[in-house]
């Protein structure tokens, strides 16, 4: 069989990523502490970009500047849609108009607190523990000792590596390491150096100044009950008055199951929102938040150098390969600005309850909703509403958080499950807690307002919304 080889044409459509647009998808999705970030690194490493610096009177023709949104330039256009007239950009034209102040309303964001901006310090557990065992007058083998196992305390208190294993793995003696427990487990916060909760709750039995043997009795043989409020088995067990059992499982319940979680608890992330809603009048006013955001400019220096042919080739490539590379930058990030816009916009427009009621009148809406309205595509809406915040009269939330599913009501219309789990939490709040409502009870009564819901599904947003199942949420005092 013999063996042809032929020469042919073939004409083919590629859809192909260029480097820019990563770049542009990259600054979408960031958030605004990484887009701080991202700005500042591009500064450092292109000489090219320079920093706006506003000025009193830049501040003021700024108002005047702020009405609407910056646009793509037809030149600009075509530039995106044929990448292979990037060096064809008209650089000129670009850098007038992209000194432009970011889209804004002209409303003012003065009033607002940088809270972000306040520091605190926190002393850590274990360098808690170092500074107690400091105290205690031991010798320099047992602070040692003292200090390995520290080393081995978790945030929450607890050493739960077994004893024999860090003998092993720190090379000492078994005997040794178990004998500094007792004197370890007297430091603060009491139940620190426990081994597992039954130890903790005694540790901090043994520190009241009154009779606890009941108390160690019921921690040592009833913690599954306990657990379950069961306290009529306790009390048939010990032989006592119900009342009795009550009254020191109140004891119990006050312990701190985790001692050490009040130093590991993690500082509070502040969050600060990329988008402000004001009600003015009868409507909503939009206006972004372009504090901490460097404004960006082309360098007139290389600017010149470029334009006059003063330096080498080399030096030539270079200064216009950073000059392309700050331009589609500073085009991004605009570009982002004014997509974070139009969504923030279609998002008011869509939830006017919500802004005006509150969370419990949220409406239905998926993605879809605001990608049709804005004429984009799903992915790019998902990507603007990850990690972007709005404060608006109800409080600051994440975009994300204005997209849910909708629930069947009888009347044919939908309920988004937002207001859903808003109903459930405010039925909760207002049961009486002898008597708390089970997740099938929650359900009829859902049913009787028209809500058609499934009780794994109420169980589902109980979980969410952080509330305990009935038999666990039941106070019998």
């Amino acid at each position: 069989m013999a063996v042809k080889m032929k020469l042919g044409m073939k004409l083919s459509q590629q859809l192909r990523m260029t480097p820019q647009l990563q770049q542009a998808i990259k600054l979408l999705q960031m958030s605004r502490m990484e887009l701080q970030e991202a700005i500042h690194q591009e500064m450092e490493d292109n000489p090219v970009l320079e920093e706006i610096i506003d000025t009193v009177e830049d501040s003021v023709s700024g108002v005047e500047e702020r009405e609407s949104l910056p646009e793509i330039s037809g030149a600009e256009k075509e530039q995106q849609q044929d990448p292979q007239k990037q060096d064809e950009f008209d650089w000129e034209s670009y850098i007038d108009q992209s000194n432009r102040p970011m889209p804004s309303t002209g409303v003012g964001n003065d009033e607002i607190l940088n809270y972000e901006n306040v520091l605190s310090t926190s002393q850590s557990l274990h360098d808690y523990l170092m500074w107690q065992m400091g105290l205690c007058g031991f010798n320099e083998e047992e602070m040692e000792l003292g200090a390995t196992l520290i080393g081995y305390v978790d945030d929450d208190g607890y050493v739960k590596t077994p004893v024999e294993e860090i003998a092993k793995d720190e090379e000492l003696d078994l005997k040794e390491l178990e004998d500094m427990f007792p004197l370890l487990q007297e430091f603060d916060p009491p139940g620190v150096f426990a081994r597992n909760l039954k130890e903790c709750l005694l540790i901090q039995a043994k520190h009241l100044e009154e009779d606890t043997n009941d108390l160690v009795y019921i921690i040592q043989n009833h913690l599954p009950n306990l657990e379950k409020k069961n306290y009529n088995a306790i009390a048939k067990d010990m032989d006592l008055e119900l009342e009795d059992v009550i009254e020191m499982c109140k004891i119990i319940y006050e312990m701190d199951p985790k001692p050490g979680k009040a130093f590991g608890a993690a500082a509070p992330q502040y969050v600060t929102p990329d988008v402000y809603v004001y009600p003015v009048g009868d409507e909503f006013v939009i206006s972004l938040n372009e504090d901490g955001l460097p404004r960006l400019r082309l360098s007139n220096f290389y600017k010149n150098i470029l334009a006059t042919g003063s330096s080498n080739e080399e030096t030539q490539d270079y200064i216009q390969d950073k000059l392309k590379s700050a331009v589609w930058l500073i085009k991004s990030i605009q570009q982002r600005q004014k997509t974070i816009y139009r969504v923030a916009e279609s998002i008011v427009k869509k939830q006017q309850e919500f802004f005006l009621k509150g969370p419990a009148h949220i409406k239905p809406m998926i993605l879809r909703d605001v990608a049709n309205d804005i004429e984009m595509h799903e992915s790019t809406v998902s990507r603007v509403t990850t990690n972007k915040y709005m404060h608006t009269p109800q409080g600051i939330f994440e975009l994300k958080y204005f997209f849910n599913s909708g629930i069947s009501r009888s009347d044919g219309d939908s309920m988004a499950s937002e207001s859903v789990k808003m109903k459930i939490k405010g039925m909760v709040d207002a049961e009486d807690p002898k008597k708390p409502l089970s997740d099938q009870k929650i359900v009829a009564i859902l049913k009787k307002e028209g809500i058609q819901i499934a009780r794994r599904t109420v169980a589902k947003y109980r979980d969410a919304l952080g509330i305990l199942p009935s038999s666990k949420r039941k106070k019998y005092f």
